[in-house]
């Protein structure tokens, strides 16, 4: 086989391949059988049907179709191996000459993956940050304990103040109407938390148990539901029951209810001792992150759009089952946030060209280095997935095999090792 290529910019190079004409009769020969295997002709015996009743029967296309499936993927994968070619893309394919009585001649228009100058990504000079906690961290998280084991207490002849609870009813109008969700009965509201319309709560502050108010608010220009947006309602409101929390006080009793401690000062340094690790672990995490970003900030690519938009497809793929997961489809989400899908996709981008750079540079680390991903490696990244998704270890691997993912779970593994030599040789600031 015959192949020869051009580089047309930076991204795109066209491999022309001409296959010689006796593989191509071959081709069309095993074409033939395939197709009389597939098609019933009235008559005929599956299979033995005479070639050119078939001919006449479906079209000699068909032929050539068939004949191209048989010839053009392996020719296009040992044209890329060849000429050392890593496409990024599918090809668009040309075709020149499919006959059979000739070569076969195409033309294959590729977006090659990129060059990249990794510049320096080892003995890096990175800022750690100390993981110092002081008494305001330890005494906030105290207070976030007291308030978490507060108990509601309803407080008789009170006003409703900022921050009380109030069960109340309520019922919305708009031109005098009715409208849909706007009323409800025992509703508990914290007044303070912005959870109501902007103005609803604070309207409320200084009513007494029992008393009717009238509200009076404007939906958010922006709000989400399309006809309520930019409209005024009024809202008869009467409040219920004012409750208030009552803040356990802060001693030896309370560090014993809280967690079985034998005195507040015990409390104090179980708190301390967790904050402390999870500091230092949010230091770690900030430290290698800022290791790999210096070392992709110090590498030059010229990346193509097509690589960026392929990998917002896969981080729009991605939110998509996260938001499913969660009980929500991408469409409402949209909805909610006044935005379209090329909007998200905008959002996407910046995050996305950076992923692209950084899959890049670690490819390059890995060919620089000759990081090979070990046959122990990939046990060890199979055993780790099936304890992330609570999965038996033979199934995961069963579902690799089968859907031919062990070229990229080796590319997964070896870009971490790359990962962590760059992590790992870094030099603390």
């Amino acid at each position: 086989m015959k192949v020869t290529a051009e580089r047309i910019d930076n991204h795109k190079m066209v491999l022309e391949m001409e296959v010689p004409q006796v593989e191509v009769k071959k081709a069309f020969d095993r074409a033939y059988q395939n197709l009389a295997n597939k098609v019933n002709i009235p008559g005929f015996r599956k299979g033995k049907t005479p070639r050119k009743v078939l001919e006449m029967r479906i079209g000699k296309e068909a032929f050539a179709d068939e004949a191209f499936e048989l010839l053009a993927p392996a020719a296009y994968g040992k044209a890329l191996e060849e000429q050392d070619v890593e496409p990024v893309s599918r090809p668009q394919i040309d075709v020149v000459i499919l006959e059979e009585d000739k070569p076969f001649v195409f033309k294959a228009t590729v977006i090659t993956k990129p060059e990249i100058s990794i510049g320096q990504y080892k003995d890096l000079k990175v800022e750690h940050k100390p993981a110092e906690i002081g008494e305001t961290e330890i005494n906030k998280a105290l207070e976030d304990l007291r308030e978490k084991n507060a108990k509601m207490s309803v407080v008789e002849n009170a006003v409703l103040q900022k921050g009380d609870f109030a069960i109340i009813d309520f019922a919305g109008y708009i031109d005098g109407q009715p409208f849909k969700g706007g009323d409800a009965k025992g509703y508990p509201l914290e007044v303070g938390s912005g959870s109501f319309i902007p103005g609803f709560e604070d309207q409320l502050i200084g009513a007494k148990t029992e008393e009717n108010r009238e509200v009076t608010v404007t939906f958010p220009a922006d709000y989400f539901v399309a006809e309520l947006a930019g409209k005024e309602a009024k809202f008869t409101v009467t409040v219920h029951d004012i409750k208030r929390k009552e803040l356990p006080v802060l001693d030896d009793e309370f560090a014993k209810d809280a967690g079985e401690f034998n005195s507040l000062e015990e409390l104090k340094a179980d708190i301390k001792n967790k904050l402390e690790k999870a500091a230092a672990e949010r230091s770690e995490k900030e430290f290698r992150n800022q290791a790999i970003k210096q070392a992709v900030d110090n590498a030059t690519v010229d990346i193509p759009d097509v690589m960026i938009e392929d990998k917002i497809d896969q981080m729009i793929q991605d939110f998509d089952i996260n938001l499913q997961n969660r009980g929500m489809a991408l469409d409402q989400y949209l909805k909610y946030l006044n935005m379209d899908i090329a909007g998200l996709r905008e959002k996407y981008r910046e995050s996305a060209a950076v992923s692209v750079k950084t899959d890049l540079l670690l490819d390059a680390v890995v060919k620089a280095e000759e990081i090979k991903a070990e046959t122990k490696d990939l046990e060890d990244e199979v055993a780790a997935m099936a304890a992330e998704y609570h999965a038996p270890l033979e199934d995961v691997r069963k579902v690799i095999l089968e859907q031919n993912r062990v070229g990229a779970l080796a590319l997964s593994v070896a870009r971490k090792k790359a990962a962590k030599l760059i992590i790992d040789s870094a030099v603390k600031q």
